[in-house]
């Protein structure tokens, strides 16, 4: 048997001029001890019926009642029974009604007697139950509302509507029951004098009273710690998981999710940013269900008035409603060219915003923001708005941590990088440095201890030496050119040059370099219609005669090298110098332009060399701004180096009638200062 209508409610229908009252916890149980003392202080025999929400709180009164069956035979409690609690007829009536019955949510204490009369009917507030869970929902804070009078009219009706209830449950107590109906729901004998002398307890009242209050403000300050204990909650774990990661990706990414979780916003959104940044691009998102999604999409910065007002009071910005705040009103329809801050909440469905900067030591580091997207604006608590600025703290130190490592990786890098260059350095300078003057001393030893020597042998001897003078000339000529490029120390003079030019004079320093021996056969592709480079002569013939070097050198006699310009826009030529020689593995493309690099191994080369001439290539390229790359489909393969050189902005006015004569001079020129500077 389950009956659903509460007994409050039975009571207010009857007597509709009552309205219900909020009581705590704390204030019911004062009320009703005061209601069982005055029973035990008396001479009379009371009609008292008690109903317990569960078992568990029949046991911790049990012993009063035990004590108040002894003043009278009129007692009924009940109970929802939840271990050995039953109907039964001992010292008093007990009645144990189903757990889904509406009075496993309500508190009763009737007591009608012949001289005073008192009911305390509640119900508690389902709110409460909603909010919290198990055992330590039940505390002083629970709140229940209903009635407590000493009105003689109510008692005797609430005594009848819980009459009425022990009925259904216990029938073979009907004739007892209509004991009880005639003894105490008559109309008193009592003067109505007489029994107002007897039923207000002014210190009651007052007693009430106080702990109302007092709960009251107990119940403020448990909701003030609640907060500060969601707060340390939520910060500790958003510390946690971004401190699990140095991937600042991964960081933001976090942060936005327990953020948003904790705090039940629609969207919550973190970007990095920069004071001078012109756009962010969102890629950290949170969102609520149904709420639609605004990942990936481009977030304006500049002449963005709320953004702007974040930078300049580094502080957190709350709009509690986006629709009619004038802040974006006015700036919306002020200037054009500021950010349409309504077109953005429109389109986004923000109802309320939250901007909060992440600092760190002054410096921007990134942005969070927080959308509620209705269906009404929302205002934003003190709490949360000092909870985001905390956790925006904890994010961007774990950013500047996380760059921090990031640099510590990169210096790690650099430094094998350069421990690597140095074991490169002494491999090849041992091996470079040391066999051509090996060979020069014996050259040398041989022309001052032999005075008989023929004069053949003696002028190998002296073209033997002279060769590996000018192989070590080269070498450190290359050290110091890299040297120079790498320090920045190079004045470059840009001006308008011919390519073709410049790779015919390649090809000239090629061909007399290796008169003696046999190259592949170099194809020239370069018209002599194309426009003007805008470069320094001397350094561009440096790149072309080294990346020609470079190919003749791994490409066999009867293998073929080629030339070609492409123009690929309207503000580069791409030069290629391409061969057929022993390729490249796909997966070194990149480290063939590291210094000292050699694919064959420092002292295992079939070929000679520093290792240093596409690193200088990669350093000239890169001072005029252009790029430098290779490619090749592998080993024993070709490869093909690619460069881009800027055009002359005006063409016409360089390939002037007077070309050839200029171009000529410029030939020149560059002769004179490549024989200089070698």
């Amino acid at each position: 048997m389950s009956l659903q209508k509460s007994v409050l409610v039975e009571l207010l229908q009857a007597i509709p001029s009552w309205r219900p009252q909020m009581y705590f916890k704390a204030s019911l149980t004062a009320l009703s001890h005061a209601m069982e003392d005055r029973i035990l202080l008396g001479g009379d025999r009371p009609l008292v019926i008690a109903s317990f929400q569960q078992e568990r709180f029949y046991r911790q009164e049990a012993h009063r009642y035990r004590r108040i069956a002894q003043k009278t035979d009129w007692v009924y409690v009940l109970a929802a029974p939840e271990t050995d609690f039953k109907n039964g007829s001992g010292l008093y009536e007990t009645v144990a009604f189903e757990p889904s019955d509406s009075l496993a949510q309500e508190w009763h204490l009737v007591i009608l007697g012949e001289q005073y009369s008192s009911c305390l009917i509640c119900r508690e507030r389902t709110a409460t139950l909603n909010e919290e869970n198990g055992s330590s929902a039940k505390d002083n804070s629970r709140r229940f509302e209903g009635i407590w009078t000493f009105d003689r009219q109510v008692s005797q009706q609430a005594a009848a509507i819980l009459l009425e209830r022990i009925l259904e449950y216990r029938p073979e107590l009907a004739q007892k029951i209509e004991q009880a109906r005639n003894l105490y729901l008559k109309p008193p004998v009592a003067s109505r004098e007489s029994e107002l002398s007897l039923q207000a307890d002014p210190f009651v009242q007052r007693l009430v009273a106080y702990l109302q209050a007092g709960q009251y403000k107990l119940i403020k300050a448990n909701h003030s710690l609640a907060i500060k204990e969601h707060k340390e909650r939520l910060i500790n774990s958003v510390t946690a998981a971004i401190r699990r990661s140095l991937d600042p990706h991964a960081i933001l990414q976090v942060a936005s999710q327990k953020l948003g979780e904790g705090l039940g916003v629609c969207r919550c959104l973190i970007y990095r940013c920069e004071e001078s940044d012109v756009t962010a691009k969102i890629e950290h998102e949170f969102l609520n269900q149904g709420i639609p999604s605004i990942k990936e999409q481009t977030w304006p910065l500049k002449n963005n008035p709320l953004f702007q007002e974040v930078l300049d009071l580094r502080e957190s910005i709350s709009i509690d409603d986006a629709l009619h705040d004038p802040r974006i009103i006015e700036r919306s329809n002020s200037n054009a060219s500021d950010v349409s801050l309504q077109k953005i909440v429109t389109n986004c469905s923000i109802f309320s915003w939250l901007l909060v900067p992440i600092l760190y030591q002054g410096r921007l580091l990134g942005m969070v923001e927080l959308h509620h997207c209705g269906p009404t604006p929302s205002a934003w608590r003190s709490e949360d708005i000092a909870l985001v600025d905390a956790i925006a703290t904890q994010v961007g130190v774990a950013l500047i941590q996380a760059e921090a490592y990031a640099s510590l990786q990169d210096l790690n890098e650099q430094l094998e990088a350069l421990d690597r260059t140095r074991s490169n350095l002494v491999a090849i300078t041992g091996h470079e440095l040391r066999t051509p003057l090996s060979t020069i001393q014996v050259c040398l030893e041989s022309l001052a201890s032999e005075p008989d020597m023929s004069p053949e042998l003696r002028q190998v001897m002296l073209n033997t030496a002279l060769v590996d003078a000018e192989r070590m000339r080269k070498l450190i000529q290359d050290f110091l050119t890299l040297s120079q490029l790498e320090s920045g120390r190079v004045q470059w003079h840009p001006e308008p040059v011919s390519l073709e030019e410049c790779v015919e004079l390649a090809l000239s320093h090629i061909n007399a370099r290796n008169v003696k021996n046999n190259l592949p056969k170099i194809h020239h592709f370069v018209s002599s219609e194309l426009p003007f480079v805008q470069a320094d002569g001397e350094w561009l013939v440096e790149v072309l005669t080294k990346l020609l070097d470079n190919a003749c050198k791994f490409t066999d006699a009867n293998g073929e090298v080629t030339i070609a310009v492409n123009r690929n826009n309207s503000q580069n030529l791409e030069v290629t110098v391409a061969d057929t020689g022993r390729g490249i593995e796909p997966n070194r493309l990149e480290k063939v332009f590291d210094r000292f690099y050699q694919e064959e191994g420092a002292l295992r080369r079939s070929v000679g060399g520093t290792g240093l001439g596409l690193a200088i290539c990669r350093q000239i390229v890169s001072g005029w701004g252009g790029e430098i790359w290779a490619e090749s489909a592998g080993k024993d393969r070709g490869s093909q180096f690619h460069f881009t050189v800027p055009i002359v902005s005006d063409s016409t006015t360089a390939r002037s009638s007077n070309a050839n004569g200029r171009s000529s001079q410029k030939q020149q020129k560059t002769t004179r200062k490549r024989k200089q500077r070698e």
